[in-house]
């Protein structure tokens, strides 16, 4: 499956953030929005609860926009999702490319290393950060930064989705640094209208041409 909508604005739709019961509604609203890739993360919810909101964020994209799983892989084949995130720590790439042959797979990385494996044993694209300070992820490593970002970029030859206290005000500066795409959470998920937020931050990339 291509990748070629993993570029400019990633939105992550996280059950830390907002109710797993209005994800296919906030999905709706970011595809309206012009959103290309969203992903569910829901680290802390049970199975069932998990897969009602992905089947509502699948019913809402598809045809519209990528729709990626965070670590649940089961998840992602019971609702017909695009493809599957994995860190560090979930199920081996190569296992979840034997069980989703043409699916999508990203895996998390926050260093040269990692990115590099992941590359070599077939990733489709990489997360890397956090790039700034994050308030998403309790045991986040120290921040990478825009020179952390630039120093790695050359080096990874599949998209890269940057990661990691990401705002509408660093977004392109973000992207100018090396990024393919830029994920945003918080900044979008707690926006008065998350639509209209992502809308702008969009808006904002295609005016600079980043």
């Amino acid at each position: 499956m291509s990748t070629d909508k993993i570029k400019g604005l990633y939105c992550v739709i996280d059950s830390a953030w907002v109710e797993l019961s209005v994800a296919g509604h906030w999905a709706k609203k970011l595809v309206e929005a012009g959103v290309e890739t969203i992903q569910l993360r829901a680290k802390d919810e049970g199975s069932r609860a998990v897969l009602e909101a992905a089947c509502g964020v699948r019913a809402a994209t598809k045809g519209k926009a990528l729709f990626i799983v965070n670590d649940r892989l089961d998840i992602a084949l019971l609702c017909g999702a695009d493809g599957v995130h994995l860190g560090q720590d979930d199920i081996p790439l190569t296992e979840a490319r034997r069980l989703m042959p043409s699916a999508i797979i990203g895996v998390s990385t926050h260093n040269l290393e990692e990115a590099r494996e992941a590359e070599t044993l077939g990733a489709d694209y990489i997360s890397y950060g956090p790039i700034f300070q994050t308030k998403t992820k309790k045991d986040a490593d120290i921040p990478k930064g825009l020179e952390g970002l630039r120093a790695l970029a050359p080096c990874v030859g599949i998209p890269i989705v940057a990661i990691g206290g990401i705002t509408i005000d660093s977004a392109v500066p973000v992207l100018e640094a090396g990024a393919t795409s830029v994920a945003v959470i918080s900044d979008i998920l707690l926006a008065e209208d998350i639509g209209g937020r992502a809308l702008e931050i969009i808006s904002r990339i295609r005016r600079k041409g980043a």
